[in-house]
């Protein structure tokens, strides 16, 4: 048996988004957000989102942009609802779960069903308000 490594690089990272945005593009709730509603330069797109998880989970401030605000700008055009929250995150952790196990592997999940939580509630319950995640 093979024991999982935890995350302990930005190349973690990056190999997880990799792997993950894989998954989520197949996916038949949230597929079409990244394959035909936005228009995604994904080497781009890879890199500012490996950004914001390695200020998270190795506390290295490297993302200074806002989160909430790309979101907003697609709930205009696509209205998200619980069920793409729920399906982003089934996907998060699933993709987590075959790639890594350990304390950063688990304050990732936490911090991606706060994040979920928080947007889900943001984009549904407060249509005006930018404030940063």
């Amino acid at each position: 048996m093979t024991t999982k490594k935890d995350i302990e690089t930005r190349q973690d990272i990056e190999a997880f988004l990799i792997a993950f945005y894989e998954k989520v593009k197949t996916d038949k709730t949230i597929g079409i957000i990244f394959t035909e509603i936005v228009a995604i330069d994904w080497k781009q797109h890879i890199r500012l989102i490996a950004d914001f998880w390695e200020s998270i989970l190795l506390d290295n401030p490297v993302y200074k942009k806002n989160a909430m605000e790309v979101h907003y700008a697609l709930n205009r055009i696509f209205p998200l609802k619980q069920k793409h929250f729920d399906a982003w995150l089934v996907s998060f952790n699933d993709t987590l779960d075959k790639m890594y196990a350990g304390d950063k592997t688990e304050l990732a999940k936490k911090r991606a069903l706060s994040i979920a939580m928080l947007m889900e509630h943001k984009m549904n319950n407060s249509q005006s308000d930018t404030s940063i995640i």
